[in-house]
């Protein structure tokens, strides 16, 4: 049983300089459960640094293209996928689950930064302990997942080092100018 298992969290990452900007996107199908986890990913998102916009989705599979249309604006560092999946009489459950899952997944190769808080449970007492703020707190681990993700893109992928292409700006000397700034 997961419940008395241990595992080693990573400690949150705190952004000092550039702070993030996620996306919660949420479905509300759930609506006590979906507060619980958005209260948890709005904590962990504040205690960062970080800041935040909601979107809400009618269910879990709508999910992942909201993020898409969302982060066509380039207005957002990261999101947190929330919501809950309750195993039902129907293979619906199998269909929501795969596909929400799978489609997060895709767009996190793609390089979004994704965490992704989708519940997927038997019933509606495992996904009230998952929730809770002061319990597993699934939101708020989903919230630091997109936040280490996004850690990690600035680790790798903001520096330059100077190699690779540079700008053709960078290249380009207008007239009269010297290569070195300082002796202009």
């Amino acid at each position: 049983m997961a419940g008395s298992e241990t595992h080693h969290t990573l400690p949150a990452p705190v952004f000092a300089d550039e702070k993030p900007n996620l996306a919660i996107v949420v479905s509300p199908y759930y609506k006590d459960i979906a507060d619980n986890l958005v209260a948890g990913a709005q904590a962990a998102i504040t205690a960062s640094g970080a800041t935040f916009e909601m979107v809400e989705v009618p269910g879990a599979l709508e999910i992942p293209t909201a993020i898409r249309i969302a982060a066509r604006s380039n207005n957002f560092d990261g999101f947190v996928a929330l919501g809950c999946v309750i195993r039902g009489e129907t293979t619906h459950y199998e269909t929501v689950c795969n596909d929400s899952s799978r489609a997060l997944q895709l767009l996190g190769l793609e390089g979004y930064c994704i965490g992704n808080g989708i519940l997927t449970v038997e019933n509606r007492t495992q996904a009230e302990v998952r929730a809770d703020k002061d319990g597993q707190n699934k939101g708020g681990g989903a919230a630091e997942a997109a936040l280490h993700l996004i850690a990690l893109t600035h680790r790798f992928l903001k520096k330059t080092k100077g190699i690779g292409f540079k700008p053709a700006s960078e290249h380009i000397l207008m007239a009269g100018q010297s290569k070195d700034k300082n002796t202009a």
